[in-house]
């Protein structure tokens, strides 16, 4: 995983999480315009920016802005047809730690009618941090009406597994991933919020429909749960399909099909071992537990995914885009209605990709750390 486990112990993250602070090489001079055969079919490669640090999320403005997190705790602005010096301001303070910090950031559906962007952190507090999802509108390049909807509890003193992502079900729903912290029980209690996926209702309250609002002593959020840290999601509008992938050890990255009250395993039952070569669990599958559809092993460590609905990519439609830290690609993932088919790895070598999102327009946004760029890909005939 290029890091011995004496580092990544140091560090209190894995090694596949970890940034290893090793560009790609050459990566940021690829040619403007550059062209990529692919499986399928051919495309474009435009670098946009080299210039950012640590980037997250990726979110689209109709005005055609483009805003990327940065994890230390700012907002970046891209727009006409480069990186703003300009920043937004009005962001909240970050538990810029670890792996903690400015997260993702994504707007709502309706958003020409309500303005509405959505946003999770790391929030400092007394006890360290936890991650936190919030509402706010754009008022030139600062938020205004900015409204904290959920905080996880307890907050942690961890460096590692915040999540997060956020996806909306078109239905008044709003669902937030989190990781367990670094602690593996944590993801097997309904008593915290960690290692879990939540659902919300779009103001923050809680939906009567839950699958555990009616619980003794569990937390009425919480839609799944037995999680390690999930780091992508999205959600099929077509197939009703809240999909997302998670981090295993080392070995057993999974993609998963979320759905209301199930167990997903973690730690009860992995693909992986622990980073000190140690076997957490014996069991790989077990009664009660839902089945990753897909895991990786060895890890490939995956960060944002996107969900290709565009007619822009006519041969990649229905097909999730995945990005992997470790192995710095972006994974094609086919799928047959509920059922991994297969992959292709795109953009091999670029760097450590950290967000992976669809614009309303149908390009596909690639944002990488080490080197912090922004990334466009579009179809050859375009």
């Amino acid at each position: 995983m290029g890091l011995s486990v004496a580092v990544i112990l140091s560090l209190g993250a894995c090694a596949n999480e970890a940034n290893n602070n090793e560009p790609a090489d050459n990566q940021s001079d690829r040619p403007a315009g550059e062209l990529v055969n692919s499986e399928k079919l051919n495309y474009h490669v435009d670098t946009l920016s080299n210039d950012l640090k640590n980037p997250w999320g990726i979110a689209f403005l109709p005005d055609n802005k483009i805003l990327v997190t940065e994890r230390a705790g700012e907002i970046r602005i891209f727009e006409n047809g480069e990186l703003s010096d300009e920043k937004v301001g009005g962001v909240p303070e970050v538990y810029a730690n670890g792996q903690g910090g400015l997260l993702d950031i994504i707007v709502h559906p309706d958003y020409d009618n309500n303005g509405w962007i959505y946003l999770t952190y790391a929030k400092p507090g007394d006890n360290g941090g936890g991650t936190t999802l919030a509402r706010t509108k754009l008022d030139g390049n600062s938020f205004s009406e900015f409204e904290e909807l959920f905080s996880v509890d307890p907050f942690i003193d961890s460096r590692v597994h915040f999540g997060s992502r956020i996806a909306f079900d078109g239905k008044g729903h709003v669902f937030v991933s989190t990781g367990e912290r670094g602690t593996k029980d944590n993801a097997q209690t309904l008593e915290n919020h960690h290692g879990k996926v939540l659902r919300l209702n779009e103001d923050g309250s809680v939906p009567d429909d839950n699958p555990f609002v009616d619980e003794a002593n569990a937390k009425p959020e919480i839609w799944t749960y037995g999680h390690r840290n999930v780091q992508g999601m999205v959600y099929d509008a077509d197939s009703d399909i809240l999909w997302a992938h998670e981090h295993g050890p080392q070995g057993g990255d999974e993609i998963n099909i979320v759905e209301k009250g199930n167990n997903y395993g973690w730690p009860k039952v992995t693909h992986g071992i622990d980073y000190d070569g140690s076997i957490i669990s014996e069991e790989s599958e077990m009664e009660g537990i839902t089945p990753a559809i897909h895991f990786w092993d060895p890890s490939i460590a995956p960060c944002g995914m996107a969900l290709v609905t565009s007619d822009k990519f006519p041969e990649w439609k229905g097909n999730l885009l995945v990005g992997a830290l470790s192995f710095q690609h972006v994974a094609r993932v086919s799928l047959s209605g509920k059922e991994y088919e297969g992959e292709e790895k795109l953009l091999d070598g670029v760097g450590r990709v950290r967000a992976v999102a669809e614009s309303p327009d149908g390009y596909i946004y690639v944002a990488t750390e080490e080197p912090g760029m922004l990334l466009k890909l579009s179809p050859e005939n375009n």
